[in-house]
């Protein structure tokens, strides 16, 4: 359902104290939640060569991934609803810790522990939604997929990627920004925003995949992985 946490419509501007956000392919974001979510983490321009287990198991070949696995998958995607059709919203995304500790995988368990305090955190970032800004209109007119969003471990990135540390979970957040055009914006920057995350989207961040689970889960639900499906029969 519709759906939205952090700052309530309390003190809001009245262009965003009505938004609403629903979760594209929740069922597909509580499936890899179950299992833990994983995300890849490369430098930019590194080409990373994973052996999902079970297609090495099976004589497959390696999963190339350079850009493609940077991307979140599944894909952050909204629909949203109780914006002012005739204002101009500016849409973005950021990624914060959700705890304080850095992990390690125990293959052994298939379960993730805690390995020590977390590193310092990475430079904070905001990715804009590449449309942004837009009329309420054009936003609820169709899903908002955050499809360009790309993820790196590379501190000294410059390429405006968002920078994480990898073994460490983190939760996205969504937020609505109304575009006021008075002259002194700056004063109401507070109400002027409304907030949104949801915990089945949290994820550990990763350079490789550690549960195989989520490399066969990857592979069957991402339209990008057909070729790397077994036996997939033509549709």
């Amino acid at each position: 359902g519709w759906a939205g946490e952090g700052p309530g419509a309390s003190g809001k501007n009245r262009h965003v104290c009505h938004a609403a956000a629903r979760l594209e392919m929740g069922s597909l974001w509580e499936e890899f939640n179950r299992l833990g979510t994983e995300m890849i983490v490369t430098k930019a321009g590194r080409w990373e060569l994973e052996w999902p287990g079970e297609l090495q198991r099976l004589g497959g070949t390696p999963f190339p991934s350079p850009s493609l696995c940077r991307r979140m998958f599944p894909t952050f995607q909204v629909k949203l609803s109780g914006l002012d059709p005739l204002a101009d919203y500016v849409l973005l995304m950021d990624f914060i810790p959700l705890d304080d500790k850095r992990y390690r995988y125990a293959f052994h368990s298939s379960s993730w522990l805690a390995a020590g305090r977390a590193e310092p955190a990475a430079p904070g970032r905001v990715h804009f939604h590449p449309d942004s800004p837009a009329k309420g209109a054009q936003w609820m007119r169709q899903i908002v997929s955050f499809d360009k969003l790309k993820l790196t471990n590379n501190l000294l990135d410059d390429n405006g990627h968002i920078i994480l540390n990898s073994m460490h979970r983190y939760q996205p957040r969504f937020h609505v920004v109304f575009v006021d055009p008075r002259r002194d914006s700056e004063r109401f920057a507070h109400q002027n925003f409304k907030s949104f995350s949801f915990p089945e989207t949290q994820f550990m961040a990763v350079t490789a995949y550690q549960n195989h689970r989520i490399t066969q889960l990857k592979i069957a639900s991402n339209p990008f992985a057909k070729g790397f499906r077994d036996g997939d029969p033509e549709p």
